[in-house]
């Protein structure tokens, strides 16, 4: 994430890289009303108050459900779309996950522990490589819980609720701006997979083939794959990465 920031920076992008609402160093209300919608709109809300019209906007994770979300809110707003492994390329309900109460996921994220982290980070974010720098996400992901668990878990568990319950799988065709697809296809996020089935299991977070499936979906959408790669490739691979970001940037402004 920091090395991708400097990284533009230094090629004289200018990068604004929001903490929303919930999350991070912003603030963390447990009763505000979590959407994509309302994240779209708080974040076109700070863009306008810095006086930037137009922006390429890059999300990676659940950040590939907000950018895509405010990309269809605000197409006039976009000079592109990077999603960056993005999740919610599936309709997780649709394909037999169960719907999952708040108080049922935060039950869940109650028994987070760091070692259950770094087992599912290795093996999702990671393609089961670890090294001794990955640590530092384990560490941020676990600082909330260590100052107030039950709130943490909380919020963590009305997240998932927003995730599972707005796709945006749907609206893809509907896309009006150029987009980027990058995806390490390593990856097998699904979100609720431990509250099904090992048949079902089998039939979600197939990144391999969600990829091409979202790529046809999208108008004119591009899509650079990273056949070794998992959920982060930008942390994972960082000056490949940034290579295929740089090409798109470049892409984007020759034209």
């Amino acid at each position: 994430m920091g090395e991708t920031i400097r990284a533009l920076s230094a090629a004289g992008y200018r990068v604004v890289a929001i903490d929303q609402i919930g999350f991070c160093k912003s603030s963390k209300p447990i009763d505000y009303q979590y959407s994509f919608h309302q994240l779209a709109t708080n974040s076109r809300s700070l863009l306008n108050q810095l006086k930037i019209d137009k922006a390429v906007v890059v999300g990676h994770s659940m950040g590939g459900m907000l950018a895509t979300r405010y990309a269809l809110l605000y197409p006039d707003n976009v000079d592109a779309l990077f999603l960056v492994n993005p999740i919610g390329l599936e309709d997780w309900l649709a394909k037999g996950v169960p719907y999952v109460s708040i108080k049922d996921w935060y039950k869940n994220q109650l028994g987070l522990t760091a070692k259950k982290a770094r087992n599912y980070q290795q093996n999702t974010y990671y393609a089961g490589q670890w090294r001794d720098d990955y640590q530092h996400w384990i560490d941020m992901l676990m600082m909330p819980y260590k100052a107030d668990k039950e709130d943490s878990a909380w919020l963590s568990a009305i997240h998932y609720d927003m995730i599972l319950t707005q796709p945006v799988v749907h609206e893809f065709d509907q896309l009006s701006v150029p987009t980027w697809l990058f995806i390490g296809e390593k990856d097998n996020t699904a979100i609720g997979k431990a509250f099904v089935s090992d048949e079902v299991k089998k039939r979600l977070g197939n990144y391999p083939v969600l990829a091409r499936k979202t790529a046809k979906a999208i108008p004119g959408s591009h899509l650079v794959l990273f056949d070794d790669l998992g959920h982060s490739p930008q942390i994972q691979d960082p000056e490949r990465f940034q290579q295929s970001l740089m090409n798109a940037l470049n892409n984007v402004f020759s034209k």
